[in-house]
């Protein structure tokens, strides 16, 4: 790993921040450990190539998406194009940043940066299951890292906060392992912006897990992940030269999965779910719950949306979203939509986020009113997940 220095790490002048969205760069070997024996031949696992390069390996086939040494590039928050470009040396083990792969220096990152907690997601675990159409598969891969996480984060208690992977292939055994991971640890649970069934997040075929989340009373997080092939826009050829582009919709499937929530009345059904937008920006979310209440008053279309309430209405009540720490738009946000629904988040240690997370959120910090202040820093995000 990567050496460390304190003197490297910016001190957040505010105390009792918690991060929201971190992520950890899982060990290689994970799947290979903690999948059941019968699945142990088609593990999650890191290979190299006759270049030298590493790539995934899927169920048992290279990867198409992850290859050509792009893992050796998943901790470079902070680092130039020329820094992370794949070649051999840089693998992934290689290129993990202090603090992406051990307890005991998350936490030691954490105390350097006046952080409290850290939510803690994965890094190969957002890559997965894009390729990956075998259902039971995916169930045995989300179990092996969920049993880990819980694992890794019982070495800091109160500080490193474990959230489950759910994968909505098989709704019923994604929520029977929702309550084991909350019965082991878990903190609460996220699910990536489609489904393997191509079925709407918010369809009735997924109440079991909104049902198990709403019962246990744990947040389900919808996070960006890599998404199939199939559900990528085509309206452009050669898209991957259009970086900014890409940057700015990455997060669109987040945004489509959270807005089928509305369209098949989930939150009338479960009253008491708790739902968490990731990485998806916020200052979205002004405009798009205008646009969704304006549709639901005054239109034909939204006399056919099966809601006892506006949109916005569900969102006050049972959401909340995190921002960028650099997003100008929050302070606007939360007085518009309420200072309880928004919480800030890193993404460290991703090289498609900014590594001045902290003097960011510093600034943005020091743009909010006293009152607000502790609750975007910490106190919100506490206050959803029960901590």
């Amino acid at each position: 790993q990567m050496e460390f220095s304190m003197n490297q790490v910016h001190r957040l002048a505010h105390s009792g921040a918690v991060d929201a969205d971190g992520h950890l760069l899982e060990p290689p070997e994970l799947w290979d450990q903690y999948l059941e024996h019968r699945y142990r031949d088609r593990a999650l696992r890191i290979c190299t190539d006759e270049n030298g390069l590493e790539y995934l390996e899927i169920g048992g086939v290279p990867s198409v998406m992850s290859r050509r040494g792009f893992p050796g590039t998943l901790g470079g928050m902070g680092k130039g194009v020329d820094d992370i470009k794949p070649r051999p040396e840089r693998t992934y083990r290689a290129g993990a940043p202090f603090g992406s792969m051990d307890a005991a220096e998350r936490l030691k990152l954490l105390d350097a940066q006046n952080l409290e907690a850290a939510f803690l997601y994965p890094t190969l675990g957002l890559l997965w299951e894009a390729e990956l159409d075998d259902v039971e598969l995916s169930q045995a891969y989300t179990r092996a890292y969920n049993r880990w996480i819980v694992e890794f984060c019982r070495q800091g208690p109160d500080r490193l906060f474990p959230i489950a992977h759910l994968s909505l292939g098989n709704p019923a055994a994604a929520a029977a392992e929702l309550e084991r991971a909350v019965g082991e640890g878990a903190r609460g649970a996220f699910v990536a912006p489609f489904t393997i069934t191509r079925k709407p997040h918010g369809h009735p075929d997924h109440d079991p897990v909104f049902a198990a989340a709403q019962d246990l009373g744990v947040p389900l997080a919808i996070h960006p992940t890599f998404e199939p092939t199939w559900a990528a826009p085509r309206r452009f050829e050669e898209i991957r030269k259009a970086r900014l582009l890409a940057a700015v919709t990455a997060s669109d499937g987040v945004r489509h999965a959270f807005t089928t929530l509305f369209d098949f009345g989930v939150f009338d059904r479960f009253p008491r779910l708790k739902v968490v937008i990731l990485e998806s920006g916020a200052g979205w979310i002004g405009y798009w719950l205008d646009r969704l209440d304006a549709v639901y008053d005054a239109t034909a279309l939204g006399d056919r949306v099966p809601l006892r309430e506006r949109p916005s209405t569900y969102f006050r009540r049972q959401c909340w979203i995190s921002c960028d720490p650099d997003e100008r738009t929050v302070p606007a946000m939360a007085e518009l939509l309420g200072a309880d629904r928004f919480f800030w988040a890193s993404d460290f240690p991703h090289p498609d986020h900014t590594g001045r997370y902290l003097e960011e959120l510093e600034e943005l910090a020091n743009r909010l009113p006293d009152c607000v202040r502790p609750r975007l820093l910490g106190a919100n995000v506490r206050e959803a997940y029960g901590i």
